[in-house]
């Protein structure tokens, strides 16, 4: 068994190691034409201030480009597989992995000129790049309550940090008919921060809440299930033994039920993964 200290060295290593394969990746695309725009956690610690290890880089590209993007990495020395053909690809580099998000697992967040036109210019291991803007960064974190990973805390974190110079008009656009969804997440926020002054925020929370308040629920229509929006996992009872409609699915969503499928078959992979078995 290696001492500490070695493991440390080693650890260090492999982390340098890691950031100069993403610095190849982030040149490779630049030098490509490619438009794309940093995510994760470098995102994530140049609106928030909060540092952490990431075990790989998100990189955001348009659908139109993803092809593009990978024949580049490929040619740089990675290998690249299109994992999810409705929202990510991936390029490995021995145990360093990028992942190339076109979209979202839910069908919901595709990636758009929008994202590129928003995007806030920064720096990434000594690379200029464009970060993921911080509305969009929310829209998404705003699906992902699974089971084993929540994203609630990185929403509340951008807001805190965030709400004075957010385009809340545009924020809102992007959740469209899911406004519920970012009411929801402004109400945790107020619960979380009962002493934040943060009054863009609460505006945009207190006028959602009105709007709850004035509207019926539909009286007919089929018994939907969006808790699928969400979590893949947790709300299968509903669609598979409830009877619910599966709110990913056309024409409550945007996937087909071949892409459901494949989406939803991954989870047994990944529980393996997290119980050692690779």
């Amino acid at each position: 068994m290696r001492s500490g200290p070695v493991r440390r060295r080693l650890r260090s290593q492999e982390t340098a190691a890691a950031r100069r394969r993403y610095r190849r990746a982030l040149v490779t695309l630049g030098r490509a034409g490619i438009p794309f725009l940093v995510g994760g956690a470098y995102a994530m610690e140049r609106y928030t201030g909060i540092a952490r290890w990431t075990k790989d880089l998100d990189l955001f590209v348009l659908p139109r480009d993803i092809r593009a993007a990978l024949a580049a990495l490929a040619a740089a020395g990675f290998r690249t597989e299109m994992t999810f053909p409705h929202w990510l690809a991936k390029a490995y580099h021995r145990r360093d992995f990028i992942d190339l998000i076109f979209g979202s697992g839910n069908g919901q967040c595709p990636v758009d000129e929008e994202w590129i036109d928003h995007g806030v210019p920064g720096q990434v291991l000594g690379v200029p790049v464009l970060l993921c803007p911080p509305e969009e960064t929310i829209w998404t974190k705003a699906f992902v309550a699974e089971r084993e990973r929540y994203d609630g805390a990185d929403v509340a974190h951008l807001v805190r940090a965030c709400h004075a110079e957010l385009d809340w008009d545009r924020l809102l656009a992007r959740f469209g008919r899911h406004w519920r969804l970012l009411l929801s997440h402004l109400a945790l926020f107020e619960f979380i921060y009962p002493h934040e002054h943060a009054p863009a925020a609460r505006r945009m929370a207190r006028a959602l809440a009105r709007r709850l308040a004035e509207e019926d629920v539909p009286a007919d229509g089929p018994r939907l299930c969006r808790g699928t929006l969400l979590s893949r996992a947790q709300y299968r009872p509903d669609i598979t033994q409830w009877g619910y409609a599966d709110g990913r699915l056309i024409p409550h969503g945007t996937m087909t039920a071949e892409e459901v499928d494949d989406w939803t078959r991954a989870i047994e992979g990944e529980d393996h993964a997290d119980r050692g078995g690779r």
